[in-house]
């Protein structure tokens, strides 16, 4: 019984829920047909039929856009890549000989010449040796001279009825030869002396600039255990290693060994010249880590805006394309389907086209597939372009330089 008093509660309940509604809605039917919702209603679907169909929607407006021709040109084809500047030569300076460096004769961050004395080492030792061995060869010549008389008497004596024995006439020849050799032998000591007390000036190898001083006047130096005095960098030419794919490079015409392409500095951002050079050498092994090669290129670097150490963008020049179809790179787009162009059609409507682009390069981008020569590009105005809207021409986009090479994304709306 108990049950039967709790079902005859909830069918109370929900009939006090149930009748208020569809007195509710019967009342306010007229209104219900004004009423919007998110979703429809079953009861709605009736007042929504007796509304009739909807009439169009008016046609959108055209869209204003700008554009700008395809054109046919002759495009130098560009590798890139980023370098590791480098001294064309460095020289670590260090002493020759044992001493003490009694004068330094440069300062730190100098320019220097090929022979420049940088450094003085104690020369007076040396300089004993050097008079040791010319006393030395003056006695040997004395001795070499008294030998050269002995022996041109001794052969006149032999002329005269053997005055003297051929023994001692030979003797003496030998003599002179002897004396000869030790004066030749004097010699070369007097040049080794007088080569190391050349050594006591420590000159500059190279042109350059020199760094930072390591070595400080008083110290005494080795030549067994060298330490080094100062380094010299030479800075013009200099040298910038590029590495770039091994693949990449294979394509173009160069070859390994020594080449010849043009190169550009770039600074990291590739909006500034540093300088104009050559690639003067393609290494001859691949990095199989890393799929790369390095080449080497050299620059006058005459602004010396070229830093040891520092890094630098490249832009190699490997060939040029004959009439190859460009666009202004800003009308090139970039969807998750690849790269696309809108095409102003010449009954004024837009058409999406997709694009193969080779490179980008001073605003212009080189169309490798897509595009003719002639068909016009929408350079302004994209935004809001759909397949077959219509567009309206506000003017032609005239040739952009050193526009970025890399493009908003967006995603085209074909219907």
């Amino acid at each position: 019984m108990g049950l039967n008093v709790k079902r005859a509660a909830k069918l109370l309940i929900g009939a006090l829920v149930v009748l208020p509604a569809g007195t509710a809605a019967y009342y306010f039917r007229g209104d219900i047909k004004d009423l919007k919702l998110p979703f429809p209603l079953p009861f709605m679907q009736a007042a929504e039929a007796e509304r009739g169909v909807a009439p169009a929607p008016p046609p959108r407006p055209p869209v204003a856009v700008k554009v700008a021709a395809a054109k046919a040109e002759d495009v130098p084809i560009y590798l890139t890549g980023i370098g590791t500047i480098q001294a064309y030569n460095t020289v670590n300076v260090q002493s020759r000989v044992d001493g003490e460096i009694v004068q330094i004769l440069f300062q730190e961050g100098q320019d220097v010449k090929q022979g420049d004395i940088l450094a003085v080492i104690d020369p007076r030792p040396f300089q004993a040796q050097l008079d040791q061995q010319i006393a030395v060869r003056q006695k040997d010549q004395a001795l070499l001279d008294g030998a050269q008389i002995d022996m041109e008497r001794y052969d006149a004596l032999i002329q005269k009825a053997a005055a003297i024995s051929r023994q001692v006439v030979d003797q003496q020849h030998a003599l002179v030869e002897q004396y000869k050799a030790q004066v030749r032998n004097d010699e070369a000591q007097i040049e080794y002396a007088r080569t190391q007390l050349g050594f006591t000036n420590v000159r500059a190898p190279i042109s350059g600039r020199l760094g930072i001083r390591l070595v400080d006047q008083g110290n005494y130096v080795r030549a067994v255990s060298p330490a080094t005095i100062v380094t010299v960098t030479q800075l013009q030419p200099i040298s910038v290693i590029y590495t770039l794919a091994a693949v990449a490079v294979g394509q173009t015409r160069l070859s390994l060994g020594q080449t010849d392409a043009p190169v550009i500095a770039l600074t990291a951002d590739n909006t500034t010249e540093l300088d104009k050079g050559t690639i003067t050498l393609v290494d001859n092994q691949v990095d199989q880590a890393s799929g790369t090669i390095k080449l080497k290129a050299t620059f006058p670097n005459k602004t010396l805006k070229l830093w040891p150490g520092n890094f630098a963008n490249g832009r190699i020049t490997v060939d040029t394309r004959k009439n190859a179809i460009t666009a202004p790179a800003i009308a090139v787009r970039h969807g998750p389907r690849g790269d696309f162009v809108w095409i102003a059609k010449a009954d004024d409507t837009a058409a999406f086209r997709p694009v193969v682009v080779g490179q980008i390069f001073d605003g212009r981008a080189m169309i490798d597939k897509g595009l003719a020569k002639g068909e016009r590009v929408v350079t302004d105005g994209y935004y809001r372009l759909e397949n077959g809207a219509r567009i309206t021409i506000e003017g032609t986009t005239p040739t952009a330089k050193a526009q970025p090479t890399t493009q908003p994304r967006s995603e085209p709306r074909v219907d």
